[in-house]
Protein backbone atom coordinates (compact mmCIF):
# COMPACT_ATOMS: atom_id res chain seq x y z
CA UNK A 1 0.00 0.00 0.00
CA UNK A 2 1.16 3.31 -0.77
CA UNK A 3 -0.21 5.22 2.08
CA UNK A 4 2.04 7.35 3.64
CA UNK A 5 1.97 6.33 7.97
CA UNK A 6 3.46 8.56 10.47
CA UNK A 7 3.53 6.01 14.49
CA UNK A 8 4.34 8.69 17.18
CA UNK A 9 4.55 6.98 20.67
CA UNK A 10 7.71 6.56 23.10
CA UNK A 11 7.95 3.36 23.39
CA UNK A 12 10.31 1.32 20.86
CA UNK A 13 8.81 -1.57 21.99
CA UNK A 14 5.01 -0.96 20.72
CA UNK A 15 6.75 0.72 17.28
CA UNK A 16 8.79 -1.97 16.43
CA UNK A 17 5.12 -3.83 17.08
CA UNK A 18 3.64 -2.01 15.08
CA UNK A 19 5.98 -1.64 12.18
CA UNK A 20 5.90 -5.03 11.97
CA UNK A 21 1.85 -5.62 11.80
CA UNK A 22 1.92 -2.42 9.28
CA UNK A 23 4.29 -4.23 7.15
CA UNK A 24 2.87 -7.54 7.27
CA UNK A 25 -0.85 -5.87 6.19
CA UNK A 26 1.24 -4.52 3.55
CA UNK A 27 1.93 -1.16 4.08
CA UNK A 28 5.37 0.69 2.38
CA UNK A 29 5.64 4.27 3.99
CA UNK A 30 5.98 3.60 7.84
CA UNK A 31 7.54 6.48 10.02
CA UNK A 32 8.22 5.85 13.27
CA UNK A 33 8.84 8.94 15.96
CA UNK A 34 9.50 8.37 19.44
CA UNK A 35 10.09 12.32 20.05
CA UNK A 36 6.52 14.19 19.90
CA UNK A 37 9.01 17.51 19.49
CA UNK A 38 10.56 16.26 16.40
CA UNK A 39 7.33 16.45 14.30
CA UNK A 40 6.69 19.83 12.78
CA UNK A 41 10.79 19.39 11.32
CA UNK A 42 9.45 15.66 10.06
CA UNK A 43 6.48 17.09 8.28
CA UNK A 44 8.21 19.93 6.86
CA UNK A 45 10.57 17.24 5.03
CA UNK A 46 7.64 14.40 4.38
CA UNK A 47 4.53 14.49 3.57
CA UNK A 48 1.84 11.95 5.56
CA UNK A 49 -1.63 10.50 5.12
CA UNK A 50 -2.29 8.81 8.15
CA UNK A 51 -0.56 9.32 11.64
CA UNK A 52 -1.25 7.16 14.64
CA UNK A 53 -0.90 9.16 17.97
CA UNK A 54 0.58 7.82 21.64
CA UNK A 55 -2.00 10.64 24.16
CA UNK A 56 0.37 10.09 26.92
CA UNK A 57 3.96 11.28 25.93
CA UNK A 58 6.13 12.50 28.41
CA UNK A 59 6.76 16.80 27.37
CA UNK A 60 4.17 16.98 24.58
CA UNK A 61 1.15 15.39 25.29
CA UNK A 62 -0.85 13.45 22.49
CA UNK A 63 -3.49 15.91 22.55
CA UNK A 64 -1.45 18.95 22.24
CA UNK A 65 0.40 17.00 18.72
CA UNK A 66 -3.06 16.56 17.16
CA UNK A 67 -4.28 20.35 17.82
CA UNK A 68 -0.88 21.23 16.56
CA UNK A 69 -1.00 18.58 13.52
CA UNK A 70 -4.90 19.37 12.35
CA UNK A 71 -3.89 23.73 12.63
CA UNK A 72 -1.22 23.03 9.98
CA UNK A 73 -0.84 20.09 8.31
CA UNK A 74 -5.43 19.53 8.16
CA UNK A 75 -5.66 16.90 5.64
CA UNK A 76 -3.30 13.90 7.78
CA UNK A 77 -6.02 11.67 9.33
CA UNK A 78 -5.27 11.11 12.99
CA UNK A 79 -5.82 7.98 15.29
CA UNK A 80 -5.68 8.42 18.89
CA UNK A 81 -3.76 5.30 20.80
CA UNK A 82 -3.93 4.90 24.47
CA UNK A 83 -3.39 2.81 27.41
CA UNK A 84 -6.49 4.47 29.34
CA UNK A 85 -10.05 4.05 28.57
CA UNK A 86 -11.54 7.93 29.51
CA UNK A 87 -14.93 8.95 27.54
CA UNK A 88 -13.68 12.66 28.06
CA UNK A 89 -10.51 11.70 26.35
CA UNK A 90 -12.20 10.44 23.50
CA UNK A 91 -14.62 13.33 23.11
CA UNK A 92 -11.91 15.80 23.08
CA UNK A 93 -10.23 14.12 20.44
CA UNK A 94 -13.01 13.87 17.82
CA UNK A 95 -13.33 18.12 19.31
CA UNK A 96 -9.81 18.42 18.16
CA UNK A 97 -10.08 16.42 14.65
CA UNK A 98 -9.20 13.01 15.12
CA UNK A 99 -10.74 10.42 13.15
CA UNK A 100 -10.97 7.58 15.78
CA UNK A 101 -9.65 6.77 19.22
CA UNK A 102 -8.24 2.92 20.34
CA UNK A 103 -7.04 1.50 23.56
CA UNK A 104 -4.03 -0.53 23.73
CA UNK A 105 -2.95 -3.20 23.76
CA UNK A 106 -4.24 -2.83 19.85
CA UNK A 107 -6.10 -5.00 18.22
CA UNK A 108 -4.44 -5.84 14.72
CA UNK A 109 -8.14 -6.29 12.78
CA UNK A 110 -9.55 -3.51 14.74
CA UNK A 111 -6.39 -1.26 14.22
CA UNK A 112 -5.55 -2.50 10.20
CA UNK A 113 -10.30 -1.12 10.19
CA UNK A 114 -9.78 2.10 11.98
CA UNK A 115 -6.76 2.71 9.51
CA UNK A 116 -8.64 1.61 6.18
CA UNK A 117 -11.58 4.14 7.41
CA UNK A 118 -9.62 6.81 7.68
CA UNK A 119 -7.75 6.65 4.65
CA UNK A 120 -10.91 5.62 2.55
CA UNK A 121 -12.33 9.12 4.18
CA UNK A 122 -9.10 11.01 3.22
CA UNK A 123 -9.09 9.83 -0.42
CA UNK A 124 -13.05 10.27 -0.41
CA UNK A 125 -12.54 14.15 1.10
CA UNK A 126 -9.68 14.79 -1.90
CA UNK A 127 -12.33 13.10 -4.62
CA UNK A 128 -14.66 15.42 -3.32
CA UNK A 129 -12.72 18.40 -2.90
CA UNK A 130 -11.34 18.19 -6.96
CA UNK A 131 -14.60 17.79 -8.10
CA UNK A 132 -16.06 20.46 -6.07
CA UNK A 133 -13.03 23.12 -7.67
CA UNK A 134 -13.62 21.69 -10.94
CA UNK A 135 -17.66 22.48 -11.10
CA UNK A 136 -17.04 25.85 -9.06
CA UNK A 137 -14.37 26.52 -11.33
CA UNK A 138 -16.87 26.52 -14.32
CA UNK A 139 -18.46 30.05 -12.79
CA UNK A 140 -16.73 32.98 -13.94
CA UNK A 141 -17.28 34.77 -10.52
CA UNK A 142 -17.75 31.78 -7.85
CA UNK A 143 -17.46 34.37 -4.94
CA UNK A 144 -21.05 35.88 -5.97
CA UNK A 145 -22.46 32.32 -5.15
CA UNK A 146 -20.49 31.40 -2.39
CA UNK A 147 -23.31 31.13 0.16
CA UNK A 148 -25.07 28.62 -2.17
CA UNK A 149 -23.74 25.29 -0.91
CA UNK A 150 -24.36 22.40 -3.71
CA UNK A 151 -22.46 19.69 -5.67
CA UNK A 152 -25.77 18.44 -7.48
CA UNK A 153 -24.81 19.19 -11.08
CA UNK A 154 -28.45 19.88 -11.44
CA UNK A 155 -28.46 22.61 -9.19
CA UNK A 156 -24.57 24.03 -10.04
CA UNK A 157 -26.02 24.11 -13.76
CA UNK A 158 -29.19 26.69 -12.40
CA UNK A 159 -25.98 28.55 -11.09
CA UNK A 160 -23.99 28.46 -14.51
CA UNK A 161 -27.63 29.71 -15.99
CA UNK A 162 -28.77 32.41 -13.05
CA UNK A 163 -24.73 33.69 -13.45
CA UNK A 164 -25.80 33.67 -17.44
CA UNK A 165 -29.26 35.88 -16.72
CA UNK A 166 -27.37 38.15 -14.58
CA UNK A 167 -25.34 39.77 -17.59
CA UNK A 168 -29.30 41.05 -18.89
CA UNK A 169 -31.86 42.82 -17.24
CA UNK A 170 -34.57 40.34 -18.10
CA UNK A 171 -37.12 39.25 -15.43
CA UNK A 172 -36.67 36.09 -13.66
CA UNK A 173 -38.60 33.93 -11.93
CA UNK A 174 -37.33 31.48 -9.71
CA UNK A 175 -39.01 28.25 -8.70
CA UNK A 176 -38.91 26.05 -5.89
CA UNK A 177 -40.11 24.87 -2.83
CA UNK A 178 -40.58 26.02 0.63
CA UNK A 179 -36.96 26.23 2.14
CA UNK A 180 -34.79 25.81 -1.17
CA UNK A 181 -32.96 29.10 -1.03
CA UNK A 182 -34.53 30.76 -3.78
CA UNK A 183 -33.84 34.21 -1.96
CA UNK A 184 -30.09 33.36 -1.95
CA UNK A 185 -30.50 32.68 -5.74
CA UNK A 186 -31.88 36.16 -5.84
CA UNK A 187 -29.59 37.51 -4.33
CA UNK A 188 -26.33 36.02 -6.14
CA UNK A 189 -28.21 37.08 -9.09
CA UNK A 190 -27.97 40.45 -7.84
CA UNK A 191 -24.24 40.54 -6.95
CA UNK A 192 -23.48 38.79 -10.24
CA UNK A 193 -25.50 41.44 -12.57
CA UNK A 194 -23.77 45.55 -13.49
CA UNK A 195 -26.45 46.50 -10.32
CA UNK A 196 -24.96 44.86 -7.98
CA UNK A 197 -23.51 47.86 -6.12
CA UNK A 198 -27.33 49.15 -5.86
CA UNK A 199 -30.00 47.83 -4.08
CA UNK A 200 -31.62 44.36 -3.68
CA UNK A 201 -35.06 44.78 -2.03
CA UNK A 202 -37.07 41.70 -0.66
CA UNK A 203 -41.02 42.19 -0.61
CA UNK A 204 -43.35 39.76 0.45
CA UNK A 205 -46.25 39.75 -2.01
CA UNK A 206 -48.43 37.54 0.30
CA UNK A 207 -48.41 40.28 2.97
CA UNK A 208 -49.60 42.91 0.38
CA UNK A 209 -53.12 43.70 1.13
CA UNK A 210 -55.58 45.92 -1.49
CA UNK A 211 -55.30 48.55 1.18
CA UNK A 212 -52.04 48.60 1.34
CA UNK A 213 -50.60 47.62 -2.48
CA UNK A 214 -49.83 50.95 -3.70
CA UNK A 215 -48.69 52.76 -0.51
CA UNK A 216 -46.02 50.34 -0.47
CA UNK A 217 -45.27 49.55 -3.47
CA UNK A 218 -45.44 53.17 -5.44
CA UNK A 219 -45.06 55.07 -2.06
CA UNK A 220 -46.72 58.16 -0.84
CA UNK A 221 -46.53 61.93 -0.38
CA UNK A 222 -47.70 63.40 2.73
CA UNK A 223 -51.45 64.03 3.69
CA UNK A 224 -52.22 61.79 0.00
CA UNK A 225 -54.78 60.29 2.33
CA UNK A 226 -55.71 59.94 6.14
CA UNK A 227 -53.29 58.95 8.41
CA UNK A 228 -50.23 60.01 5.83
CA UNK A 229 -48.50 62.53 8.11
CA UNK A 230 -45.03 62.25 6.39
CA UNK A 231 -43.66 61.18 2.64
CA UNK A 232 -43.07 57.51 1.87
CA UNK A 233 -40.80 55.53 -0.59
CA UNK A 234 -42.30 52.85 -1.94
CA UNK A 235 -40.28 49.55 -2.93
CA UNK A 236 -40.37 50.69 -6.68
CA UNK A 237 -38.34 53.53 -5.43
CA UNK A 238 -36.28 52.30 -2.94
CA UNK A 239 -35.18 49.57 -5.63
CA UNK A 240 -34.00 52.19 -8.14
CA UNK A 241 -31.26 50.80 -10.47
CA UNK A 242 -30.74 47.38 -8.58
CA UNK A 243 -33.09 44.72 -7.98
CA UNK A 244 -36.73 44.31 -6.84
CA UNK A 245 -37.42 40.52 -5.28
CA UNK A 246 -40.75 39.43 -5.25
CA UNK A 247 -41.07 36.80 -3.42
CA UNK A 248 -43.94 34.09 -2.88
CA UNK A 249 -45.59 36.10 -5.75
CA UNK A 250 -47.86 33.02 -6.05
CA UNK A 251 -49.57 34.43 -3.03
CA UNK A 252 -50.64 38.06 -4.77
CA UNK A 253 -54.28 38.89 -4.36
CA UNK A 254 -56.24 38.77 -8.31
CA UNK A 255 -57.29 42.39 -7.65
CA UNK A 256 -53.29 43.20 -7.40
CA UNK A 257 -51.69 41.72 -9.97
CA UNK A 258 -53.09 43.84 -12.84
CA UNK A 259 -51.82 46.52 -11.11
CA UNK A 260 -48.19 44.66 -11.29
CA UNK A 261 -48.51 43.58 -14.45
CA UNK A 262 -48.72 47.47 -15.97
CA UNK A 263 -44.73 48.45 -13.82
CA UNK A 264 -43.81 45.89 -15.83
CA UNK A 265 -45.51 46.55 -19.08
CA UNK A 266 -45.23 50.35 -18.98
CA UNK A 267 -41.69 50.64 -16.82
CA UNK A 268 -43.36 53.35 -15.06
CA UNK A 269 -45.80 54.32 -11.89
CA UNK A 270 -47.63 56.72 -10.10
CA UNK A 271 -46.84 58.09 -6.63
CA UNK A 272 -49.85 58.27 -4.32
CA UNK A 273 -50.40 62.46 -4.15
CA UNK A 274 -49.69 63.05 -7.40
CA UNK A 275 -50.36 62.86 -10.83
CA UNK A 276 -47.06 62.55 -12.43
CA UNK A 277 -45.79 59.15 -13.98
CA UNK A 278 -42.47 58.23 -12.50
CA UNK A 279 -40.12 55.86 -14.93
CA UNK A 280 -38.63 53.51 -13.00
CA UNK A 281 -35.19 51.25 -13.74
CA UNK A 282 -35.36 48.01 -11.75
CA UNK A 283 -34.66 44.77 -12.19
CA UNK A 284 -37.24 42.16 -11.41
CA UNK A 285 -37.04 38.86 -9.57
CA UNK A 286 -39.84 36.49 -8.71
CA UNK A 287 -39.99 33.75 -6.75
CA UNK A 288 -42.84 31.08 -5.56
CA UNK A 289 -43.27 27.74 -4.28
CA UNK A 290 -46.49 26.83 -6.02
CA UNK A 291 -47.31 25.69 -9.32
CA UNK A 292 -47.74 29.12 -11.25
CA UNK A 293 -48.68 27.60 -14.61
CA UNK A 294 -51.27 25.24 -12.90
CA UNK A 295 -52.55 28.84 -11.01
CA UNK A 296 -53.20 30.54 -14.42
CA UNK A 297 -54.69 26.78 -16.01
CA UNK A 298 -57.30 27.28 -12.86
CA UNK A 299 -58.00 31.05 -13.66
CA UNK A 300 -55.94 32.10 -10.01
CA UNK A 301 -53.23 33.78 -12.21
CA UNK A 302 -53.16 36.18 -14.95
CA UNK A 303 -51.66 34.55 -17.59
CA UNK A 304 -50.27 37.80 -19.14
CA UNK A 305 -48.09 38.59 -16.01
CA UNK A 306 -46.97 35.10 -15.75
CA UNK A 307 -45.26 34.94 -18.87
CA UNK A 308 -44.00 38.78 -18.20
CA UNK A 309 -42.19 37.52 -15.21
CA UNK A 310 -41.00 34.06 -16.39
CA UNK A 311 -39.00 35.83 -19.58
CA UNK A 312 -36.06 33.46 -17.73
CA UNK A 313 -36.74 30.43 -15.47
CA UNK A 314 -35.02 29.38 -12.42
CA UNK A 315 -35.93 26.38 -10.53
CA UNK A 316 -34.39 24.62 -7.67
CA UNK A 317 -34.49 20.92 -6.88
CA UNK A 318 -35.24 20.11 -3.29
CA UNK A 319 -33.01 18.90 -1.26
CA UNK A 320 -34.70 15.18 -0.77
CA UNK A 321 -33.34 15.17 -5.02
CA UNK A 322 -29.79 16.74 -4.34
CA UNK A 323 -28.59 14.52 -0.91
CA UNK A 324 -25.62 14.68 -2.31
CA UNK A 325 -25.36 18.21 -1.33
CA UNK A 326 -26.29 17.48 2.76
CA UNK A 327 -22.63 16.80 3.45
CA UNK A 328 -21.37 19.78 2.44
CA UNK A 329 -24.37 21.78 3.77
CA UNK A 330 -23.96 20.03 7.55
CA UNK A 331 -20.22 20.95 7.43
CA UNK A 332 -21.02 24.73 6.33
CA UNK A 333 -23.72 25.04 9.46
CA UNK A 334 -21.51 23.56 11.87
CA UNK A 335 -18.80 25.92 11.12
CA UNK A 336 -22.13 28.52 11.29
CA UNK A 337 -22.59 27.17 14.57
CA UNK A 338 -19.39 26.89 16.23
CA UNK A 339 -17.15 29.37 17.86
CA UNK A 340 -13.59 29.38 18.79
CA UNK A 341 -14.38 27.80 21.85
CA UNK A 342 -16.58 25.27 21.10
CA UNK A 343 -15.98 23.95 18.01
CA UNK A 344 -18.63 21.28 16.83
CA UNK A 345 -17.89 17.89 15.27
CA UNK A 346 -20.46 15.27 13.58
CA UNK A 347 -20.44 11.11 14.10
CA UNK A 348 -20.68 9.32 10.68
CA UNK A 349 -23.44 7.82 12.30
CA UNK A 350 -25.47 11.36 12.82
CA UNK A 351 -24.47 12.18 9.49
CA UNK A 352 -25.56 8.67 7.89
CA UNK A 353 -28.76 9.56 9.31
CA UNK A 354 -29.25 12.85 7.93
CA UNK A 355 -27.98 11.97 4.70
CA UNK A 356 -30.79 9.41 4.59
CA UNK A 357 -33.52 11.64 5.71
CA UNK A 358 -35.88 13.51 2.93
CA UNK A 359 -36.48 17.52 4.13
CA UNK A 360 -40.01 18.57 3.54
CA UNK A 361 -38.55 21.76 4.79
CA UNK A 362 -35.51 21.63 2.65
CA UNK A 363 -31.84 23.53 3.42
CA UNK A 364 -34.33 25.40 6.19
CA UNK A 365 -35.24 21.80 7.78
CA UNK A 366 -31.41 21.09 7.91
CA UNK A 367 -30.09 24.35 9.04
CA UNK A 368 -32.60 23.98 12.18
CA UNK A 369 -31.83 20.53 12.78
CA UNK A 370 -27.95 21.33 12.84
CA UNK A 371 -28.74 24.49 15.04
CA UNK A 372 -30.57 22.82 17.77
CA UNK A 373 -28.14 19.53 17.67
CA UNK A 374 -25.26 22.05 18.01
CA UNK A 375 -27.12 23.24 20.87
CA UNK A 376 -27.68 20.13 22.42
CA UNK A 377 -24.27 18.29 22.10
CA UNK A 378 -22.63 19.64 24.96
CA UNK A 379 -19.36 17.94 24.95
CA UNK A 380 -18.68 18.65 20.83
CA UNK A 381 -19.70 16.06 18.99
CA UNK A 382 -23.00 15.82 17.31
CA UNK A 383 -24.38 12.36 17.46
CA UNK A 384 -27.36 10.12 16.99
CA UNK A 385 -29.35 11.17 20.51
CA UNK A 386 -29.14 15.04 19.60
CA UNK A 387 -31.28 14.73 15.97
CA UNK A 388 -35.37 15.09 15.99
CA UNK A 389 -37.40 12.01 16.11
CA UNK A 390 -38.20 11.87 12.96
CA UNK A 391 -34.28 11.54 12.00
CA UNK A 392 -33.19 8.89 14.66
CA UNK A 393 -36.04 6.76 13.33
CA UNK A 394 -34.90 5.96 10.51
CA UNK A 395 -33.39 2.94 9.42
CA UNK A 396 -30.06 1.98 7.61
CA UNK A 397 -29.63 -1.54 7.38
CA UNK A 398 -26.37 -0.58 5.65
CA UNK A 399 -24.39 0.98 8.56
CA UNK A 400 -25.25 -2.04 10.78
CA UNK A 401 -24.26 -4.52 7.91
CA UNK A 402 -20.86 -2.38 7.70
CA UNK A 403 -20.29 -1.67 11.07
CA UNK A 404 -20.65 -5.81 12.53
CA UNK A 405 -18.59 -6.87 9.47
CA UNK A 406 -15.71 -4.35 9.99
CA UNK A 407 -16.23 -2.98 7.04
CA UNK A 408 -16.43 0.99 6.06
CA UNK A 409 -19.24 2.47 7.01
CA UNK A 410 -21.53 3.70 4.95
CA UNK A 411 -21.07 7.33 6.36
CA UNK A 412 -20.83 9.95 4.00
CA UNK A 413 -23.43 9.52 1.18
CA UNK A 414 -22.56 12.54 -0.75
CA UNK A 415 -18.42 11.30 -0.35
CA UNK A 416 -19.72 7.65 -2.13
CA UNK A 417 -21.87 9.58 -4.58
CA UNK A 418 -18.87 11.23 -5.66
CA UNK A 419 -16.54 8.17 -5.87
CA UNK A 420 -19.58 6.14 -7.63
CA UNK A 421 -19.70 8.76 -10.42
CA UNK A 422 -16.10 9.26 -10.86
CA UNK A 423 -15.15 5.62 -10.96
CA UNK A 424 -17.99 5.08 -13.61
CA UNK A 425 -17.31 8.21 -15.38
CA UNK A 426 -13.66 6.92 -15.71
CA UNK A 427 -14.45 3.60 -16.75
CA UNK A 428 -16.72 4.57 -19.40
CA UNK A 429 -14.03 6.58 -20.64
CA UNK A 430 -11.72 3.34 -21.06
CA UNK A 431 -14.23 1.69 -22.81
CA UNK A 432 -14.59 -0.67 -20.27
CA UNK A 433 -11.18 -1.45 -19.62
CA UNK A 434 -11.03 -2.60 -16.50
CA UNK A 435 -7.42 -2.91 -15.83
CA UNK A 436 -7.06 0.67 -17.44
CA UNK A 437 -9.68 2.39 -15.58
CA UNK A 438 -7.68 0.86 -12.00
CA UNK A 439 -4.21 2.06 -13.51
CA UNK A 440 -6.29 5.25 -13.67
CA UNK A 441 -8.24 5.48 -10.52
CA UNK A 442 -5.06 4.38 -8.64
CA UNK A 443 -7.10 1.10 -7.00
CA UNK A 444 -6.28 -2.13 -7.42
CA UNK A 445 -8.32 -4.51 -10.21
CA UNK A 446 -9.87 -6.27 -6.96
CA UNK A 447 -10.99 -3.23 -5.37
CA UNK A 448 -12.70 -1.89 -8.77
CA UNK A 449 -14.40 -5.23 -9.50
CA UNK A 450 -15.91 -5.13 -6.26
CA UNK A 451 -17.09 -1.46 -6.87
CA UNK A 452 -18.49 -2.29 -10.33
CA UNK A 453 -20.35 -5.13 -8.80
CA UNK A 454 -21.93 -3.18 -5.57
CA UNK A 455 -22.91 -0.30 -8.64
CA UNK A 456 -24.66 -3.21 -10.80
CA UNK A 457 -21.96 -2.86 -13.20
Amino acid sequence: MDARILVIDDEPVFLDSIRRGLITAGYKNIYLLQQPAQVPSFLEEKSVDLALIDITMPKISGLDLLEWIKAHNPEIECIMVTAVEEIEMAVKSMRLGAYDYLIKPLSRDKLLIAMDRALERKRLLHLLDLQRREEKGKLRNPEVFKNIVTLSKPFLKVLYEAELHAGSDIPVLITGESGTGKELLAQALHRASLRANQPFIPVNMASLSAALFESEFFGHTRGAFTGAEREREGYLEAAAKGTLFLDEIGDLPAELQGKLLRVLQEKEFVKLGTSRQRKIEVRFVAATNVDLENMVNRGRFRKDLYYRLKVAWLHIPPLRDRLEDVPPLVEHFIREFSTAERPMQISNEALELLCAYRYPGNVRELRSIIQTACNLAQEGVIDRSHLPQEVRKIQIPHWVEARDQGDIPGGDLSLAAVEKAHILKVYRQTGGNKSQAARLLEIGLTTLHRKLKEYGV
